[in-house]
């Protein structure tokens, strides 16, 4: 009997084991199982919430390339340079902004003159398209000695804004008026809803030129260049003045000359003097004469 009875717990313990074996294995899968689907899931909302903010960000950089593509600037310079030769600089940077794509809007020059000394100064005003402003800016700087430098920027994206905005609102008013004057019967509709049109287009028109101007100003830069040869230093002015220095040659030319201006300037004072001479002497010359006489 004992050795049945061993040969069944044998085999008992042999179901157990199989068993055990199978529900580890089904506990196994099944925490796999739920384990992969949580990561799924978390890896879904995950995606889902960096997608939500990189679309949040795209979004913000799109505005905000926006805004800055509508702001309208107005870039100004001024350069003060002191040349060797006037006329060579001013040549010199014209070339350089039609090279650039701009052009010279106006310029000024005045010959100083000292004793026998002269030197040259000038303002040339010029016009860049506002991308090559930097460049431009430096070409001129290259020019000659820089004694000063001012760069300076305005923003008038609120004043291009607020004009166009006047502008819609004044067109439609003009639309509705047009219509009213279509539609008037009476003299005195037409006469009063045609002086309203007709003040209504004019400050269309004022507001218009104000926004072309603002245009031009944002679309090319103004760069003011003032250039000035250097002038001669006082002690040649003192040796200038020296009369002595002068030349035999040339004092005696001068003094030449100076003896024709007093021949000339007596042709003409007895030119002038004539005619009284005439007038008044011929009588009183033939006055003494007669008195004489009759002594």
């Amino acid at each position: 009997m004992r050795p049945k009875t061993s040969a069944a717990a044998a085999l008992a313990l042999s179901l157990l084991a199989v068993l055990a074996g199978c529900s580890g294995m089904g506990g196994v899968d099944d925490g796999g199982g739920f384990g992969s689907s949580g990561s799924t899931q978390s890896g879904d909302a995950a995606t889902g919430a960096d997608g939500a903010e990189s679309g949040d960000a795209s979004d913000g950089d799109r505005n905000l390339a926006a805004q800055v593509a509508r702001q309208e600037r107005i870039r100004t310079g001024e350069i003060r340079l002191r040349v060797e030769n006037y006329e060579s600089s001013r040549a010199n940077l014209t070339a350089l902004v039609r090279d650039r794509g701009g052009y010279v809007n106006n310029s000024t020059r005045r010959v100083h003159e000292r004793e026998n000394a002269t030197w040259t100064t000038g303002t040339i005003v010029l016009r860049v398209p506002k991308a090559n402003f930097t460049a431009t800016v430096e070409g001129v700087a290259a020019e000659g000695e820089v004694e000063s430098s001012r760069t300076a920027t305005e923003d008038v994206t609120d004043r291009v804004v607020d004009l166009e905005a006047r502008l819609s609102n004044l067109r439609a008013e003009r639309d509705r008026l047009r219509d009213l004057y279509e539609r008037a019967n009476e003299t005195e509709d037409v006469l009063a809803v045609g002086r309203e049109l007709s003040d209504v287009q004019s400050e269309i028109e004022r507001l218009e030129a104000q926004r072309r101007s603002l245009a031009d100003r944002v679309a090319y830069s103004t760069i003011t260049v003032r250039l000035a040869e250097s002038a001669p230093d006082p002690e040649t002015f003192a040796a200038g003045a020296r009369w002595y220095d002068t030349g035999v040659v040339e004092a005696f030319l001068a003094s030449v000359e100076g003896v024709g201006v007093v021949l000339r300037a007596a042709v003409v004072a007895a030119a002038y003097a004539a005619p009284y001479a005439l007038a008044f002497g011929l009588p009183a010359a033939g006055a003494i004469v007669l008195w004489r006489r009759r002594r």
